[in-house]
């Protein structure tokens, strides 16, 4: 893929060698050609200075092979503009902006340009951390009707398959992280201890499946 960048700041070079150590090709477009020193002498890609919505820079980016543009500068609007341009004028289907205000995130999304609203996702991991495991979901789909949480194996639970856990709790393990590697389950694998389970669950049945998970599959 070819990937267009614009922010050269810590999240955009970081974001941008991610991208290269996966072998894609990528072109990184910021205000301030000092900033392209963040990349590092390996870098083999693109560096452009000028603004991200100007479509003069973003040709010179090779906007018009891109596969995916990412807006991530410290401006909302310059990163809006820049995905919708990117967006509307030369086709790129895959497009993502980074907004400090959430407000703003929330109408962009309405809009159909998917954003990273920063504070409230730091906030929420922030969060998720202080509170005991489980109290908060790791994600929530855009109606808020199913969540993805993220628990250890209750101990009443070890020695059990998935395929009961999911029926008594009424949840769906989508994954097990067991000795530091990620497990896809099957109906018959048995949980053992230490395993940190992803499972998704209605959100007008957590309390309820949470209290399954507590009390072990004994008790009714």
């Amino acid at each position: 893929m070819h990937i267009v960048i614009m922010g050269c700041g810590r999240v955009g070079s970081t974001l941008t060698r991610s991208l290269e150590e996966r072998g894609h090709s990528t072109a990184v477009i910021d205000l301030n050609p000092e900033a392209f020193r963040r990349l590092g002498p390996e870098f083999r890609g693109i560096t452009v200075t000028g603004i991200g919505f100007d479509r003069g820079v973003l040709e010179e980016a090779d906007i018009e092979r891109a596969d995916a543009f990412a807006a991530v500068s410290s401006g909302d609007n310059s990163n809006i503009i820049s995905a919708r341009v990117a967006r509307e004028l030369y086709g790129v289907k895959n497009v993502v902006a980074r907004i400090y205000d959430p407000a703003r995130a929330e109408v962009y999304e309405r809009l159909g340009v998917p954003t990273v609203a920063v504070v409230p996702w730091a906030a929420d991991q922030v969060l998720r951390r202080l509170l005991p495991a489980g109290s908060e979901p790791a994600w929530r789909d855009a109606s808020g009707e199913v969540r993805l949480d993220q628990v250890y194996a209750p101990f009443g639970w070890i020695g059990h398959e998935i395929a009961e856990l999911e029926k008594r709790a009424k949840i769906r393990v989508a994954f097990v992280t067991r000795l530091g590697s990620g497990v896809i389950p099957t109906a018959d694998t048995v949980i053992q201890e230490g395993d940190y389970l992803s499972i998704f669950l209605r959100e007008d049945h957590a309390e309820k499946t949470h209290a399954v998970l507590e009390r072990g599959p004994k008790e009714k």
